[in-house]
C-alpha cells in the first residue's frame, strides 16, 4: 500500500488567547487517530491478504488432490483390467490373490471394494447362476430377478468382489443395470470404452437405515483380439465391467490431508447444486454458517461433472492476524494523546510545538512502516524456507514457527509457540535438554555444534522424524535464547536404508551364483571322471578278453598295456586328489630359486625352442614349506600351458619375488592373510583369455585345446596343490594381451635344506 506523504498541517487563524493551547492539542491529537487509523486499515487489510492466500492455496490443493485421488482410482481399474486379459471368467480365488497383492487399504485409501460385473442376457442367467453355485456359492442368484423393466435386455451381475466379507457379500450377485443411475454408467463406459463415473448412488452394501451417498466407477472389459474401434464392435465385444465403488466420507476423509479443517466442502453431483445431488457435506458446513472466503468450481470426473464449493473454516479463519491491527491501534491512540499533552505544554512556543508533533507524526509512521516491511521479509524469507524454523526464548518456550515446522511436527504455529522446546523432543531426551538450555541461561554460554547435527524429533501423531539440526545461540545481550533450523532427513534415511537392503541382496545373489558354479563344476568333474575311468577300463578288458582267447601263456605286451591303464588310471587319481585338495603331499623347506636352477633345463624342453623363457628371481628369496616334486610338476605345467597359447612362438617371463600384506586393504581376498608371501609369476605373450573362459580355468576337465591335447586337470590340480600348501592362485588374462599366473606360497622361518626333485613327466598334460 502507498501512504503520501503527510505535510504539515496549516496554522489555523488564532483562536481566542485562552483556548488555543487546547485546540492545537486536539488537532495534533486528530492528525494522530488519522495516521493511526491509515496504519491499522494498512495492517487489517494485509491481515486479510494473507487469509486470502492460504484459502486459495487450500482450495488449489482440494481440487489437485480429488482429481489425482480419482486418477490413481481409475489407474487401479486400469491394472485390474489388464490383470483380467479380456475375460471377467477366472477363478474367485486367484481374482481375490490379486486384490490381496495390491494392498487398497494401504495403497489405495478410499476404495470400498474392488469387483466385477458380468454382462449377461436374460437366457445366460440360470447357467450363469449355476456356474457360480457349482463353485462353492449355493445360494448366489441374480437380484433384482431378470425381469426389471429397467435392465432391458442386459443385465450386469456382481459375479466378483473383494474383499469377500460380509458387507460386500449384499452386493454379490447384484445387478447394476437395474437402477438408472448405475446403468447409465455402465452403458457410457461400454460405448466409450473409458472410465465412467455413475451418478450419486445408495451402496448396495450400505445398511437398510443408511442413506450416505456413494458414487461408482466402471471400466469395461472387452475381449481379446476383438476390434473395439467403433462403438458397435465394443458392444459386441464387451464381456463385463471392472468396478470400484466409493462411500463419499471415505473418500473426502482421505482426501483433505492434514489441511481438511481449514475449507469447509460441499460436493453436488451435476451442474445444479439441491438436496437431491449432494454428495458430501463436510462437518463444519452446519456449524459454520457464514464463512469469510468462499468459491465454486466444476470438476469432469470420469465423464461425470462435480459442483464442489468451498469455503474457509472457522480453524483456518482462526489465523486471521487481528492482534497487529489492535496493537497499532492501540499504540497510535497512546502516542496521540502523549503528543497532544506535549503541544498542550508547549503551547507557549507555538511553532516549536507544532514541528515536535508533526516530526512525531512523520517518525511514528516511517517506524511504523519499517516494522511492518521488516517484519513481512522476514515472515516471507522464513515461510518460503526448505527447513523448519524455530526460535526459543531463555526460557527454552517456542517464540516463532514457520510453516515448513508445522510440517515436520505436525502442529500449526498457534499450538507450538509457547510450548516448551523439550516437548517437541522424545521423552528421554527431556531431562538432558533442560539441564543443558538451563545451564546457558544462567552462564550465556553453551555447546554450539561446528556443524549440522542429526537427532530425532516427535510428531504430534508420537512418530519419531529423524532430522539434522542446525543450531545458534543467542548472547545475553540480545535477549539470549537460540534459533534453529530443523530439516527432515526421512527420504534421505528411506534411501540410505534402501541402498543397504540392494547390497545385501547383491551379496545373495553373487552367493547364489558362487553356489550354483560350484553345483556346475561338481558335474563336470564326475562327467570328466568317469569318462577318463570308462577309457582306461576298457584298455584293461580289451587286453584281458585277448589274453583269454589266446592260446597260451600272456605275452608281456599285454600285460605292459594293462599295467600302462592301471598307472594311467592311478594318476588320474593323483590329479584328482590334488583338485581336491586331499594327495598326500611331503612339504619341505624349499628355496624356490634353487629348485628352477636344478631344473632349467627341463623347463626349457617344456617352453621349446621357439619360446623364449625368462626368468628373474630376488637375490635374497624367502623359502617355503611346499612339496618339491608337486610344485615342479606345477610349474612345468603352467610353461607347456603359456608355450600352447602362443601358437609356436612367443616370449615366457617366470619371475620370483617376495612380497608382504600387511593389512585387509591389501588382500587380494578374504582368504589370504596378511603376512609374508613368496610370489611365483608365470606371464606369457600368447592370445588370452575372455572372461568366460576365465570363469571355468580352475574347473576340472575344462580345456580350450584339440580333442586328445589335454585332460583339462592342469590348472584344476595346481590350484588344489597350492590351496592345500597354504597358499593362493590367481589368474589375470585378456584377449589379445596375453595370461598372467600368479602363485602365492607362505614365506617358512626355518633353514632351508638342500632338496633333490625328480620330475615326473607322466603327470604332464
Amino acid at each position: 500500500m502507498q501512504h503520501t506523504p503527510t505535510r504539515p498541517p496549516a496554522s489555523p487563524p488564532p483562536p481566542a488567547a485562552g483556548h488555543a493551547p487546547l485546540l492545537m492539542a486536539l488537532l495534533v491529537f486528530v492528525l494522530t487517530l488519522l495516521v493511526t487509523w491509515a496504519a491499522w486499515s494498512s495492517a487489517q487489510r494485509s491481515a486479510e491478504a494473507q487469509l486470502r492466500e492460504a484459502f486459495d492455496y487450500r482450495t488449489r490443493a482440494m481440487t489437485y488432490n480429488i482429481s489425482r485421488r480419482m486418477l490413481v482410482y481409475e489407474q487401479v481399474l486400469q491394472s485390474a483390467r489388464g490383470f483380467l486379459r479380456g475375460s471377467v471368467d477366472l477363478p474367485r480365488a486367484v481374482f481375490g490373490e490379486y486384490y490381496q497383492s495390491l494392498d487398497l487399504v494401504q495403497n489405495f485409501p478410499g476404495i470400498g471394494a474392488l469387483g466385477i460385473a458380468t454382462r449377461l442376457a436374460p437366457g445366460d442367467v440360470a447357467a450363469h447362476e449355476a456356474q457360480v453355485r457349482a463353485d462353492g456359492f449355493p445360494d448366489y442368484r441374480v437380484q433384482p430377478a431378470p425381469g426389471n423393466p429397467a435392465s432391458g435386455v442386459l443385465l450386469a451381475a456382481v459375479s466378483h468382489i473383494e474383499p469377500f466379507n460380509a458387507r460386500n457379500l449384499r452386493a454379490f450377485g447384484f445387478d447394476m443395470a437395474s437402477e438408472p443411475a448405475r446403468r447409465a454408467a455402465l452403458l457410457a463406459a461400454r460405448d466409450s470404452g473409458q472410465a465412467t463415473l455413475s451418478g450419486k448412488v445408495v451402496l448396495v452394501q450400505e445398511d437398510d437405515g443408511s442413506a450416505e451417498s456413494g458414487v461408482l466407477m466402471y471400466l469395461p472389459v472387452y475381449r481379446t483380439g476383438r476390434l473395439t474401434d467403433d462403438v458397435a464392435q465394443r458392444r459386441a465385444a464387451l464381456t463385463g465391467w471392472i468396478y470400484a465403488p466409493f462411500r463419499m466420507n471415505d473418500l473426502m476423509r482421505r482426501v483433505g490431508g492434514v489441511s481438511a479443517p481449514d475449507l469447509d466442502v460441499t460436493i453436488h453431483d451435476g451442474d445444479t447444486s439441491s438436496p437431491a445431488t449432494l454428495l458430501y457435506q463436510s462437518a463444519g458446513v452446519a456449524t459454520h454458517t457464514a464463512p469469510r472466503l468462499s468459491t465454486t468450481t466444476r470438476m469432469m470426473i470420469a465423464g461425470r461433472v462435480w459442483t464442489v464449493r468451498m469455503g474457509s473454516g472457522a480453524t483456518l479463519e482462526a489465523t486471521l492476524d487481528t492482534a497487529r491491527p489492535r496493537m497499532i491501534a492501540i499504540a497510535g491512540i497512546v502516542l496521540g494523546a502523549l503528543a497532544s499533552l506535549i503541544v498542550w505544554l508547549l503551547a507557549s512556543s507555538r511553532r516549536r510545538a507544532l514541528e515536535l508533533a508533526h516530526a512525531m507524526t512523520l517518525e511514528l509512521r516511517e517506524s511504523h512502516d519499517r516494522i511492518a516491511a521488516d517484519g513481512r521479509r522476514t515472515r516471507v524469507i522464513l515461510e518460503t524456507a526448505y527447513d523448519g524454523f524455530v526460535a526459543l526464548d531463555r526460557q527454552g518456550r517456542v517464540t516463532d514457527w514457520n510453516a515448513q515446522a508445522s510440517q515436520i511436527f505436525g502442529m500449526e504455529a498457534e499450538d507450538a509457540i509457547g510450548r516448551r522446546a523439550e516437548e517437541l523432543l522424545p521423552a528421554e531426551g527431556h531431562a538432558a535438554f533442560r539441564n543443558a538450555f538451563d545451564a546457558f541461561a544462567k552462564s550465556g554460554v553453551g555447546p554450539l555444534p561446528g556443524q549440522p547435527a542429526e537427532t530425532e524429533v516427535l510428531h504430534t501423531s508420537g512418530r519419531r522424524v529423524p532430522v539434522e539440526l542446525a543450531v545458534a545461540l543467542l548472547p545475553p545481550s540480545d535477549g539470549a535464547g537460540a534459533t534453529v533450523f530443523v530439516r527432515d532427513i526421512t527420504s534421505r534415511r528411506a534411501a540410505e536404508e534402501r541402498e543397504l537392503q540392494r547390497q545385501a541382496r547383491l551379496v545373495e545373489a553373487r552367493m547364489a551364483l558362487h553356489r550354483a558354479q560350484k553345483l556346475e563344476a561338481v558335474g563336470k568333474l564326475t562327467g570328466g571322471v568317469a569318462h577318463d575311468f570308462n577309457n582306461i577300463l576298457h584298455i584293461i578288458s580289451a587286453n584281458v578278453q585277448l589274453m583269454l582267447r589266446a592260446d597260451g601263456p600272456p605275452t608281456r605286451k599285454r600285460l605292459h598295456n594293462v599295467l600302462d591303464a592301471v598307472e594311467r588310471g592311478s594318476k588320474l587319481a593323483g590329479q584328482l586328489l590334488a583338485f581336491a585338495r586331499r594327495q598326500p603331499l611331503h612339504p619341505s623347506v624349499v628355496n624356490v630359486a634353487e629348485l628352477l636352477d636344478r631344473s632349467d633345463s627341463l623347463l626349457q624342453r617344456a617352453a621349446s625352442d621357439a619360446v623364449t623363457l625368462e626368468r628373474s628371481s630376488a637375490p635374497d628369496l624367502w623359502p617355503t614349506l611346499v612339496d618339491p616334486n608337486q610344485l615342479e610338476h606345477v610349474l612345468l605345467n603352467l610353461i607347456i600351458n603359456a608355450r600352447d597359447a602362443m601358437d609356436g612362438g612367443g616370449h615366457i617371463a617366470l619371475r620370483l619375488e617376495n612380497v608382504t600384506i600387511s593389512t585387509a586393504a591389501d588382500q587380494l581376498d578374504a582368504e589370504l592373510a596378511p603376512g609374508d608371501y613368496v610370489m611365483i609369476t608365470v606371464a606369457d605373450t600368447g592370445h588370452g583369455m575372455p572372461p568366460e573362459v576365465m570363469e571355468h580355468a580352475f574347473e576340472p576337465f575344462f580345456t580350450t585345446k584339440p580333442e586328445g591335447k589335454g585332460t583339462g586337470l592342469g590348472l584344476s590340480m595346481a590350484h588344489g596343490f597350492v590351496r592345500q600348501s597354504g597358499g593362493q592362485i590367481r589368474l589375470a588374462s585378456k584377449p589379445g594381451a596375453g595370461t598372467t599366473v600368479t602363485i602365492y606360497l607362505p614365506r617358512h622361518t626355518a633353514h632351508v635344506l638342500p632338496t633333490q626333485a625328480a620330475p615326473d613327466m607322466g603327470a604332464l598334460l
